[in-house]
């Protein structure tokens, strides 16, 4: 009797231990998704940080040139700029990138130099709104690799692209065709006066779809005037990319 009481008691605990161990492992996993996130957010504001400070020392670069400005042919030209008598320091350091812990990409002006840094990670960014004024255009962003940390109102440096969200042109603009499509049918519409009313115009039946509407008899042929040929869209500088 009392053997079988034992091992009654023994299951009890056996399965007092599998419940403990079972909240311990959903505890882990939290904790460590937890940890996760909060690293990859740590890892964003530093990308945001890491990639500001090439944009100043680039800035710097092209700001301070002696004679005519022009952008660094090389990252390593931000630590020691042998342009002048006494080199000058933009940069304190080549920094990585915090997301692949790897160099960066160099996003290229349009004189082949270098304009300024971006990410090669395709992730997608867990920070999509509230940026900086500076950032603003990173709203909406897909990937790490539309984050383009380039110097602001620079001649030759590529444009940004538009923050997701943004209102589109307005009609007429170039990019924006306002003319009709050709080669769609016609939708033409007859209203008809009352039969035996004085001076009221004779019916004139719906043309088929596809055709040009019958004239009214004695009535003047018109005819439409051509629609206008769509605007040409001048392509955007194109952004190059060297790693």
């Amino acid at each position: 009797m009392r053997a079988g009481k034992r091992r009654h008691q023994g299951g009890f605990t056996y399965l007092g231990v599998l419940f403990l161990l079972v909240l311990l492992g959903l505890g882990l996993a939290g904790t460590g998704e937890t940890w996760t996130i909060a690293s990859r957010r740590a890892r964003e504001k530093e990308l945001l940080w890491t990639g500001n400070q090439y944009a100043r020392a680039i800035r710097a670069y092209y700001m301070q040139s002696p004679g005519t400005r022009q952008y660094p042919s090389q990252l390593e030209d931000l630590l020691e700029d042998r342009r002048f008598p006494q080199p000058r320091r933009h940069l304190r350091q080549l920094y990585n990138d915090p997301m692949t812990r790897d160099r960066f990409d160099v996003v290229m002006s349009d004189t082949g130099r270098i304009a300024g840094v971006r990410s090669h990670s395709d992730d997608t960014p867990m920070k999509q709104d509230n940026f900086p004024a500076r950032f603003r255009d990173f709203r909406g962003s897909t990937h790490y690799s539309d984050w383009l940390f380039i110097p602001d109102n620079l001649p030759g440096a590529p444009t940004k692209p538009q923050a997701a969200g943004a209102t589109p042109g307005a009609p007429g603009t170039p990019g924006t065709d306002t003319t009709a499509t050709p080669g769609s049918p016609a939708t033409a519409t007859s209203t008809t006066a009352d039969t035996g009313t004085p001076g009221s115009a004779s019916p004139v039946a719906a043309a088929p779809s596809g055709q040009p509407a019958a004239a009214a008899p004695g009535a003047p042929g018109t005819q439409a005037a051509p629609a206008a040929p769509p605007v040409p869209v001048r392509p955007g500088p194109v952004i190059q990319i060297r790693r």
